[in-house]
């Protein structure tokens, strides 16, 4: 069974609006490892209210914290420390969407990130939105990935911008999923248009 990570090239890129269109899109289980902030509203409630499938489960997050800080920063807020041998896949027969925390650097304690958390057998997707800098944050951030070995996919969020586009697609070589435009609104309708025009993708990927 695949297991995707989604991270982004930045933090409020569309994260969890792509894992959510993966999720749907594979009818897979759900996971986020580490929230941070409002947790009676949080990614893991945003993206079950996405879904129209019956088949997701929504799995337990390993850390939850209550300050919408970096994790580090929210973990000494709660007078914790996380531990990377408490973030444990769940069990699972399905396939896995994993939502990261910010990008692939955010620290989650004095000596670790985001990108220790990631297992060598998933495969990445990583959310690129267009903003004066995105290209080079796009580039170093599948730079990390690929140095690692990882098979690296995009998805851009925001208003099409071609050229941007084009040239991160070339430099980096990442297989291309998708593109998801400004929206009036993220519901479940917009999530299954979403999800049925990435599937055929996301299989191949």
């Amino acid at each position: 069974m695949k297991q995707f990570f989604v991270t982004g090239i930045s933090t409020e890129v569309g994260k969890t609006i792509v894992a959510a269109i993966i999720t749907e899109a594979l009818e897979a289980d759900y996971w986020k490892p580490i929230q941070a902030g409002d947790l009676d509203n949080s990614d893991s409630h945003k993206v079950a209210r996405l879904l129209s499938n019956e088949k997701t489960r929504i799995h337990k997050s390993s850390y939850e914290l209550k300050t919408a800080m970096s994790p580090h920063a929210a973990a000494v807020i709660d007078g914790i420390q996380i531990d990377l041998k408490q973030i444990v896949v769940p069990k699972t027969n399905n396939q896995l969407v994993i939502e990261g925390a910010g990008g692939l650097l955010v620290p989650l304690n004095n000596d670790d990130t985001i990108l220790d958390i990631i297992m060598p057998y998933y495969k990445i997707v990583v959310v690129s939105r267009h903003y004066l800098g995105s290209i080079n944050h796009t580039l170093l951030t599948v730079k990390w990935l690929k140095e690692r070995g990882y098979q690296v996919a995009i998805v851009f969020s925001g208003n099409e911008h071609p050229s941007t586009e084009q040239i991160i697609l070339h430099k980096t070589g990442a297989t291309f999923i998708g593109r998801i435009n400004e929206e009036a609104v993220f519901n479940k309708k917009v999530i299954r248009d979403y999800a049925a025009k990435f599937k055929a993708n996301l299989n191949a990927f």
